[in-house]
């Protein structure tokens, strides 16, 4: 595919993104400007893994104006292989595409009937977003077997979304942290040591187990926190260890 070249049309089915939108980001330098011969532009495997790298942004909800920070950091020549190790960083948590469903598919997948009640939590939870037609988008498989969850615990509702939205804030600068440091340990000596290929390789394949490593140790660590919380919670000493012997009830029959 490296010397593969592509016609402007040709690039845009093969990456999903419109003419307009390829010319658009060429000139915002997302990616490389076309190599010209006469009047035709090319367009190689540089670029097609430039957009796929754009577009994976896309779906984890960068923005424009962060996909285009992002991209400065790295050099325009850089080769497809290199640039899949960026894409390998972002894959493992790119979301599901959201599912489009009526009130009868929810209810089968859901395994129940879901009354407007239920739907109103769902939506207030973000697992369920309703447009103004009244189509149904479900955010994810694993959003919905959570918000069911949520929804079945014997529990206030704004007491449930209060949970919800700590649990986000928590993970959301957990997640923060943890890609910064990945990139700026890991990748950093990636590039300092030159792009080698067996190093290149080696990421790779840490970054697909990255994911299932993540979440064990958020899990295990997260029951380890709420058991310290648990014993936190309780006072050390009874109330009757508080006083010292002189204080204590006298026992035996007066003098």
């Amino acid at each position: 595919m490296a010397d593969q070249e592509l016609t402007i049309a040709e690039l845009a089915a093969r990456t999903g993104f419109s003419v307009r939108t390829i010319r658009f980001y060429a000139g915002m330098g997302l990616i490389p400007s076309p190599e010209v011969r006469g009047r035709l532009g090319l367009y190689d495997a540089r670029h097609v893994a430039r957009l796929e790298l754009v577009s994976d942004m896309q779906g984890l909800g960068f923005t424009l104006s962060a996909i285009e920070g992002y991209l400065a950091r790295i050099p325009i020549d850089r080769s497809p292989e290199d640039l899949a190790l960026h894409r390998a960083l972002l894959a493992p948590w790119l979301p599901e595409d959201p599912e489009t469903v009526d009130r009868a598919e929810l209810d089968e997948r859901t395994g129940r009937t879901v009354d407007d009640d239920e739907l109103s939590r769902l939506v207030a939870l973000g697992v369920v977003h309703e447009d103004r037609d009244g189509t149904l988008q479900l955010t994810s498989s694993d959003m919905l077997t959570y918000g069911l969850s949520l929804l079945d615990a014997e529990m206030d509702f704004e007491v449930q979304l209060a949970c919800k939205q700590i649990i986000e804030r928590h993970t959301g600068a957990l997640a923060t942290e943890l890609f910064a440091l990945f990139r700026d340990s890991v990748l950093r000596e990636f590039r300092e040591r030159g792009h080698p290929p067996e190093l290149r390789d080696r990421l790779l394949a840490l970054m697909e187990r990255l994911k299932p490593l993540t979440v064990q140790g958020v899990v295990t660590n997260f029951q380890l926190a709420v058991n310290r919380a648990i014993r936190d919670s309780v006072p050390s000493e009874r109330p009757y260890e508080r006083h010292s012997d002189r204080e204590l009830p006298k026992t035996g029959s007066p003098s």
